[in-house]
């Protein structure tokens, strides 16, 4: 009987998954409150998928530690104590361009948190709120997925579902109007939900392959780079 296949930390984790316990996800966290830092570091210290590498609490010192310090995802509060942490975005991607970011803040302005994934982040994490956990984010994002705090995420999908008046619809690129498929606005939906493509594979008895093919399939009809430009060019127009 062949041998079931190895899971490592809380759950099922199968192998083929970003973040085994000899290869965890590393995380630079910049954060200027030092108690929700502490929070955040005994979380993902305690779950051996991810791995802490450094730890910064202003602008300046976020540079340093993005400079100096190789990681996979990072963790950064909007407000520090010398600048907007979304700044550290764009410059994490010029230096890291495969690391993913998440934003943790205390606000939860639908503006800001859609302004933080135009950006290039790929999470968005509310202070205090008991949903969900610190690296159970930095694994979804880890493995191409998206994270949210979920009561937000469903805000802003209540929001998507509006109709939008002929003001409010940007003017569309000439270039840029040949209409999604039915399986394409399957597989967006899914994306706007935070699934990863082996989840949306999974739900639509389609591989994970087929799905990042749908995925390219739509950035290029859309004229979008990211997982959420598509989200929130498709909201705009009304797609979903």
């Amino acid at each position: 009987m062949p041998a079931a296949p190895a899971c490592h930390g809380p759950g099922l984790w199968p192998d083929f998954l970003i973040g085994q316990a000899d290869k965890p996800v590393r995380v630079l966290l910049i954060d200027d409150d030092p108690h929700i830092r502490r929070v955040i570091s005994q979380e993902l210290m305690s779950d051996e998928r991810t791995l802490l590498v450094a730890q910064a609490d202003s602008l300046k010192e976020g540079r340093k530690a993005i400079r100096q310090h190789s990681f996979d995802v990072m963790l950064v509060d909007i407000h520090l104590g010398d600048g907007e942490g979304l700044d550290l975005i764009d410059f994490m991607k010029t230096v890291h361009p495969s690391a993913e970011a998440i934003v943790v803040s205390i606000m939860d302005s639908d503006d800001l948190v859609l302004r933080a994934f135009e950006l290039g982040a790929t999470g968005y994490l509310v202070k205090n709120s008991w949903f969900g956990s610190y690296p159970q984010a930095v694994l979804q994002v880890a493995n191409g997925g998206a994270s949210i705090t979920p009561n937000l995420a469903r805000r802003l999908l209540q929001r998507f579902d509006k109709p939008l008046v002929a003001e409010e619809v940007p003017r569309r690129q000439p270039d840029a109007t040949e209409r999604l498929s039915v399986r394409e606005r399957e597989v967006l939906r899914l994306v706007a939900s935070g699934h990863t493509s082996v989840e949306i594979g999974l739900r639509l008895s389609i591989s994970s392959m087929t799905v990042n093919t749908h995925i390219k399939n739509i950035y290029r009809k859309l004229q979008v780079r990211t997982r959420a430009q598509a989200v929130r060019f498709a909201s705009l127009r009304g797609m979903f």
